[in-house]
């Protein structure tokens, strides 16, 4: 996400590369590189020139000292702006009451009834709650049958009424099932609407009335930048909405949306949604998005994706396993689908500092893992639970059997190999500490 951002404000820095301090001139020169670079990412106009503006400020108002670059300090600068442009803290729903109604508000494809259903899973999962989907898109075909085969995946009920085209009176009885079956909050899903629609504009504001929702969610289309920044004022001043949703950041997104909306409406955005899972929703952490922007990754999210998929008891088991070296295939197909769960690997890989960078025009592909898997899947029981004994022959079926050849099979079983050889080195403090002493030290200055 935000890569081309990203490179244009690398080439920004760039002017300021091999400067003994931050001037007038030289940092001028680099908030216009700047603010070219968030107009391109469709930011809106007066959103870029107020922050340019502020971050030429504040640099210029900074001492730079001799352990720092000018480069180096103007990112701090503008880390600690972005942050403060999209939020500055982190703002969680309000659940405070039972039932907590929500309403699911936006434009036509923006991304709302798939939304619908990683939010009643993260609710479910990550807060403890009873939620209730509410089919309350008559419009569009199909709506019912994906948020009901999207609450079947979460586990989660579905209230529909398939006989009724009257979106307020289905909202109604929706909230009053919920009430009677004890959910603790009431998700109600709508149709898709333009915000010059009068009628379906109404329409949604008669539903907040006869609804009273707690929260009011806005679905934008992460990818649409500034005319979703536009569409957003217009419902926020009819709905008077409680925050806002990106959509499909793991697109080819140009950024305008997240760093123009809080300015815009003055509303919080809530969650980023990363991905076509029902796992892949975030809660927004503006000072986390700021880092990524200007490719300083982001471990923490990362560390959290992986506390969510990785469970403590299983871990203590498999480290056991790895000590007395026993650490098999099935071990590792487990590791690969656990991994899987946590995001695309792009979007992982991003998270990691500098590693976006680095492997910017590689292409990562989400299937990345299927050769290993079918490999991993091609062998017998007793072959996953006995790497040792996999011979010639043995290699030779798994490959015909896993679509793959015997080289594929061969480089595997040896990444295997010396992966489980250096685990088992690594789960001894003593043996982790050797090798750490072996290594040799990095050049460079600490930042």
């Amino acid at each position: 996400m935000f890569s081309n951002l990203q490179d244009k404000l690398d080439r920004a820095f760039k002017v300021l590369k091999g400067q003994g301090n931050i001037t007038e001139i030289n940092v001028a020169e680099t908030m216009k590189e700047i603010r070219k670079a968030l107009l391109d990412a469709d930011v809106n106009y007066k959103t870029a020139k107020t922050f340019t503006d502020d971050v030429k400020q504040k640099a210029l108002g900074q001492n730079v000292l001799t352990s720092i670059s000018p480069g180096q300090l103007l990112t701090k600068v503008m880390n600690d702006e972005l942050t403060d442009l999209m939020g500055g803290t982190v703002t969680e729903l309000d659940l405070s009451k039972s039932p907590t109604v929500i309403l699911i508000a936006g434009l036509n494809g923006a991304g709302k009834t798939t939304f619908a259903g990683k939010l009643a899973n993260f609710l479910k999962e990550q807060k403890g709650k009873k939620p209730l989907l509410v089919a309350g898109d008559v419009y569009r075909p199909a709506a019912i049958d994906q948020l009901q085969v999207l609450g079947n995946q979460v586990g989660v009920p579905v209230y529909a009424d398939r006989e009724s085209t009257d979106p307020i009176a289905i909202a109604k009885a929706g909230v009053e099932e919920g009430k009677r079956n004890g959910n603790n909050v009431i998700i109600i899903d709508t149709a898709g609407r333009l915000a010059i629609d009068e009628a379906l504009m109404n329409e949604i504001t008669a539903v907040k009335e006869i609804t009273q929702p707690n929260e009011i969610l806005f679905v934008v289309d992460s990818m649409t930048g500034q005319d979703a920044v536009n569409t957003a004022k217009t419902f926020n001043d009819r709905l008077d909405f409680t925050g806002v949703v990106l959509t499909k950041l793991d697109g080819d997104t140009r950024g305008g949306a997240a760093l123009s909306i809080k300015s815009v409406v003055n509303k919080p955005i809530k969650f980023i949604g990363t991905g076509e899972k029902m796992e892949a929703l975030d809660v927004f952490h503006p000072d986390r998005m700021a880092s990524r922007i200007l490719g300083m990754g982001d471990v923490v999210s990362l560390v959290e994706r992986a506390q969510q998929q990785f469970d403590e008891k299983e871990a203590a088991a498999l480290q056991k396993k790895i000590r007395k070296n026993k650490f098999d295939f099935n071990d590792f197909r487990s590791q690969i689908q656990q991994i899987k769960k946590m995001g695309n690997m792009k979007d992982l890989i991003g998270m990691i500092p500098g590693a976006g960078k680095a492997l910017k025009d590689i292409e990562i592909e989400d299937d990345a893992f299927k050769p290993i898997e079918a490999i991993i899947n091609s062998m017998t029981p007793f072959e996953r639970e006995n790497p040792d004994a996999i011979d010639q022959k043995r290699r030779s079926r798994i490959a015909k059997g896993s679509g793959t050849n015997i080289d594929e099979v061969n480089k595997l079983l040896k990444q295997f190999m010396d992966m489980r050889k250096v685990m088992k080195q690594m789960s001894n403090p003593a043996m982790a500490a050797k090798m750490m002493r072996g290594m040799p030290k990095m050049p460079g200055k600490p930042f």
